[in-house]
């Protein structure tokens, strides 16, 4: 039997377009969308409407889950925030464990949220580029176990997406995969194995970044 595990990367964020937000932020490790990340998230959902997604599973960041969302939105589903996709929690990166909104603040902003899932995978701090490739495959080998006969999505960040796919499909994956904002990585199971057919597609949005930005 064959499954689609379909991986996106959140929408471009705030701190990205107005670098000053982070000097006065109350949480600055988890910066919102920006306003075009919002119109990216949007055209993501739209691409997606066709598609046959019956459970979407999100980062618990804010900007992942308001990209989930929107997705929830176009396609009529509730969103499960999963810690596993979360961000490469790299302590060059953060100093300390990012401080996040709690899961009942997010599902009060966002009542698409299943407040009944339990996260399969819980990331600890800090981790390794390696550690943090592995968490993130075995939460999209394990998301795709458990939900076998159906297709889901994952809703990450660049490090989560490229964990995901290595999970899948092994370490070519690395080579293969482009995570840009709000790109979309399609894997197809075909027992015994799992086929990459997308990489990184943005050809749903009418603004692609030049650059690759992952912090």
């Amino acid at each position: 039997m064959s499954q689609i595990v379909w991986i996106a990367r959140h929408g471009n964020r705030i701190d990205f377009v107005n670098p000053e937000w982070f000097n006065t932020a109350e949480r600055r490790f988890d910066p919102p969308l920006s306003d075009d990340g919002v119109v990216q998230a949007y055209q993501l959902g739209q691409r997606l409407k066709a598609e046959n997604i019956t459970h979407i599973f999100a980062s618990p960041f804010l900007r992942t889950v308001q990209t989930a969302n929107q997705i929830a939105e176009a396609l009529d589903l509730p969103i499960k925030l999963e810690a596993g996709l979360s961000e490469w929690l790299n302590p060059a990166w953060f100093p300390e464990m990012p401080e996040k909104l709690s899961i009942e603040a997010l599902t009060e902003l966002y009542p698409r949220i299943d407040s009944s899932y339990t996260s399969r995978v819980v990331p600890q701090y800090p981790e390794t580029h390696a550690e943090m490739l592995v968490r993130a495959g075995k939460t999209a080998t394990l998301l795709a176990d458990e939900f076998f006969s159906e297709d889901i999505l994952l809703v990450g960040h660049g490090a989560s997406v490229l964990g995901g796919a290595v999970g899948l499909v092994g370490a070519s994956a690395k080579d293969q995969v482009k995570a840009s904002l709000c790109c979309l990585v399609k894997v197809v199971r075909q027992e015994p194995d799992w086929l990459l057919e997308l990489t990184g597609d943005t050809s749903h949005l009418s603004e692609v970044e030049e650059v690759i930005r992952f912090n």
